[in-house]
Order: structure tokens, then sequence, then C-alpha cells
């Protein structure tokens, strides 16, 4: 089935979320490992079930708590992080995705981050549905029933939702009745999906085909 709608996590999906903060990290003289990147995100995640504020406020506070940056380093890195790389594949792969169907974001993150990760990509997604809006995070389904307000989307099978994140991401989509597109990225929650693609070329050159 071609899909009619597909939406997007960005940041470790679309963004190289490792990469980006550590080579961030690296110039305010830090350096992060693996199971330090873990401990950031999950300390993110815990902040993102409690009371509203902005993504680059956790961001920075992940930062002070877990690596004992200084604020001020950490306020700079965490407004800056919609323009970490992208992953190698992201330009024209979502370039071949537009033209099979409307890709959106939605994600945990601010529209200041939207506009510089769309300025990273050389255009614009279909929309960008950002927690800042909602003020909410995922896996609060807040924000796919937000998506489909603004698109006048029905949950559903040709609804795909695409992620590197089968824990917090994938499984509520899932409960929508969503098809679930699992991304093999180089940091990765894998889980229950309906289809695993390596990257977006992949999925685009399968969807391409249906």
């Amino acid at each position: 089935m071609r899909p009619a709608l597909l939406t997007f996590d960005i940041f470790g999906t679309v963004i190289d979320w490792r990469r980006g903060l550590r080579e961030s990290l690296r110039r305010h003289g830090t350096e992060l490992n693996d199971p330090e990147f873990d401990q950031v995100i999950d300390f993110q995640a815990d902040l993102e079930n409690g009371r509203y504020r902005s993504y680059a406020s956790i961001v920075a506070s992940s930062l002070v708590h877990v690596l004992g940056i200084p604020s001020e380093a950490a306020r700079s890195i965490a407004v800056d992080a919609g323009s970490w790389p992208l992953y190698p594949d992201v330009r024209a792969g979502l370039g071949r995705l537009m033209r099979i169907a409307p890709c959106v974001a939605s994600t945990n993150s601010d529209e200041s981050h939207g506009r510089q990760m769309q300025r990273s990509l050389g255009f614009d997604l279909t929309e960008w549905i950002c927690s800042e809006e909602i003020r909410s995070y995922k896996p609060n389904p807040a924000i796919w029933a937000h998506v489909a307000s603004r698109l006048g989307a029905r949950f559903g099978r040709d609804w795909y939702h695409v992620s590197a994140y089968a824990d917090y991401d994938l499984e509520t989509a899932r409960r929508l009745g969503l098809t679930c597109v699992f991304v093999s990225r180089p940091h990765a929650r894998p889980g229950r999906a309906d289809l695993h693609v390596r990257d977006l070329h992949d999925l685009a050159h399968r969807l391409e085909r249906a």
C-alpha cells in the first residue's frame, strides 16, 4: 500500500543526533561517549514527561545535569540543535518521498529547530509540527492528533510513521493504527515495526515500487 501521509521523527532519524551533539560538545572541550549519550537522551525523556518547557531548555538541562557542562555553553548548544548534520541519505531520500506523499515532521523540538533543519535540508517539508506548538512531547498521542487535525488526516494504515526509535515513538504510532517504519540508524532503539529499512533511500525505493 502506498502511503497517503508520511510523518517523521527528526532527532536521530533525520538529524544525526549523536554526531551533532558530540561535535557540538567537542567545540566546547568535552567528549561524549555512547553510554553518556544514552544518559542524556533518557534524562531529556524524563523532563519531557513533566510540565512543558521548550526543547532547547530540556537539552540544556540535560547537558548541565548529566555531563556537568556550564549552563551558558549548554544553552548555546541547545538552541542550535536543528543545525546538526543530516544523515547522508536525507536530502535525496526525502526529495523522493515527497513525490510519493506529503512529508510532515512530528517532532520533539522547537519551531526554531525546524527552521534550522529545513535550511540545512534545502527545502521545506509539507509541515513542521513540533512540541512547542502543541505544548507536549511524544509519546503523548496529542502530537499525532494535532497532525491529523492540521492535515485533515485519519489514523489508519495509509499513514506511515517513520522513526529510528521504537520505544517512545513507534509504539504510540502502532497503538494509533498507523503503519510503523523503523529506520536502522547508528543510534537506534529497535522494536516492533511493520517495515524495517536501512535509510530513507531504501524506504523511497520500496514505496516507489508499491
